[in-house]
């Protein structure tokens, strides 16, 4: 008895790693042929489409299609192009100065630039776009930066003027790139032309205005006799403001007088 029990335990264990290890491979064969799980499917997904570490996502913004440039912001090589015409505004002397001998006078932008200010600290005026004001008036002259300043005591009649400035204005839009903003500028240098809106009636009593102010100054400062740049603006104001600012310009000088 005990040489058979010795027997069949000795079967028992020579058995037991077999029918083991036939039971994991089954297990696992039928776990890779199981239908898969929700769960499972979610991961399967997740695995196949995210990218391998070995290569990560581009990070890199794909540039923007040519004509969403053109509809826009102009492209860097036409900003830089128009931007170099417009230095011409910061060196070209406004043409009533040279004339009347005044030293180191203003500039075309000098001017524009001031006008801004203006546009930017003045009282609400009920309809008037503040915001479209101080843009208009920092491209009024801006066809100046090619023809120059063309002033009445150049014999040059008012069309021809108009038709220099609006031949330089096509160009420099043009140079720009074309798009919405050489559109906006265009829109508004016509609108002041026109004396059209509001805004434009606004911004053309603020040129006269400038015109004074510095007239003023270079009296002051230099002993000039100015008198025609104040002749030339009296009674052409057309708004509350633009009068106003006039008359205490007006007043200021009589003072100093």
């Amino acid at each position: 008895m005990i040489s058979a029990n010795r027997v069949l335990v000795s079967l028992f264990f020579s058995f037991t790693p077999s029918l083991s290890s036939s039971h994991l491979r089954f297990n696992s064969l039928s776990s890779s042929h199981a239908p898969p799980t929700p769960f499972r499917m979610a991961s399967l997904a997740s695995s196949s489409s995210t990218p391998s570490s070995s290569e990560p996502p581009s990070l890199t913004t794909p540039p923007p299609p040519p004509s969403a440039i053109h509809d826009g912001a102009p492209s860097p090589s036409s900003a830089i192009d128009f931007l170099s015409i417009c230095h011409r505004l910061k060196t070209t002397k406004r043409t009533g100065w040279v004339r009347k001998e005044v030293e180191d006078s203003e500039s075309i932008a000098d001017h524009m630039y001031r006008m801004g200010l203006m546009a930017l600290i003045a009282a609400d005026i009920p309809g008037v776009d503040r915001n479209k004001c101080v843009k208009m008036a920092i491209v009024h002259d801006i066809a100046e930066a090619i023809v120059g300043d063309i002033t009445p005591s150049d014999g040059i009649p008012k069309a021809e003027k108009s038709r220099r400035e609006q031949e330089a204005l096509d160009h420099m839009c043009k140079v720009l790139g074309g798009g919405s903003r050489a559109k906006e500028i265009a829109d508004l240098w016509m609108e002041y032309e026109s004396n059209s809106s509001q805004e434009a009636k606004f911004v053309k009593d603020l040129d006269k205005v400038e015109m004074i102010l510095q007239a003023l100054e270079y009296e002051d400062e230099q002993g000039k006799d100015l008198n025609e740049f104040f002749q030339s603006t009296s009674g052409k104001f057309q708004t509350d403001i633009g009068k106003a600012w006039a008359s205490e310009i007006v007043s200021r000088r009589r003072k100093n007088n």
